[in-house]
């Protein structure tokens, strides 16, 4: 039987995935970690199963520039192992650690802030089976996706744009996503009888 610690990611092993993200190895295009993250967020909550075949190409937008024979099943052994991380605590009713701050206030760098890359990348995971999402109960989920869809600024809505423009409110929206997912997860894979 398997260690479950051994089957989880360290901090060690997310400094890796991270660096080899944000090398030149993989597509402009490519999810960093934070987009990676949001991404194996909703296909974990998805109300249906998305195989790896399909999400794995999604975080690499092609196929990476693999220095090695041993890199390729190392790095994809080290995003199953995120993938479960996350899985795990949303299984355990436990709050998920974002790897970012949950403010829409910009760093001096920054263009774009890290919670709307995050949850621009989870959105994506939501598209990829948008009918089974919405299907059931639209007006549950999409209020229950509200702070995530306010964070990923992807939506021509006049309700979204007033609560982005309330700087107090948005921010209070952003601060709720880790729960959100909770709850989503809960919606999904343990509905009340």
């Amino acid at each position: 039987m398997t260690d479950l610690n051994s089957a989880l990611i360290t901090e060690a092993e997310l400094d890796t995935l991270e660096e080899f993200l944000f090398s030149e190895a993989v597509s402009d295009e490519a999810l960093d970690l934070i987009g990676a993250h949001g991404l194996l967020c909703a296909v974990n909550i998805s109300p249906q199963a998305i195989p790896e075949s399909e999400w794995m190409p999604l975080l690499f937008d092609g196929e990476p520039q693999w220095q090695s024979p041993q890199q390729k099943p190392q790095i994809e052994g080290l995003l199953r192992k995120l993938y479960r991380t996350i899985g795990s605590d949303l299984y355990g009713d436990q709050e998920i650690l974002l790897p970012c701050e949950l403010t829409l206030e910009l760093e001096e760098d920054e263009e774009i802030a890290e919670i709307t890359l995050w949850a621009q990348s989870f959105m994506e995971g939501v598209f990829l089976r948008e009918e089974q999402w919405f299907g059931d109960d639209e007006e549950t989920v999409a209020g229950l996706l509200l702070p995530v869809m306010v964070a990923s600024d992807l939506f021509d809505d006049a309700e979204i744009h007033d609560i982005r423009r309330d700087r107090a409110l948005s921010e209070e929206m952003c601060e709720q996503i880790p729960e959100v997912l909770v709850d989503l997860y809960l919606h999904f894979h343990a509905p009340e009888k």
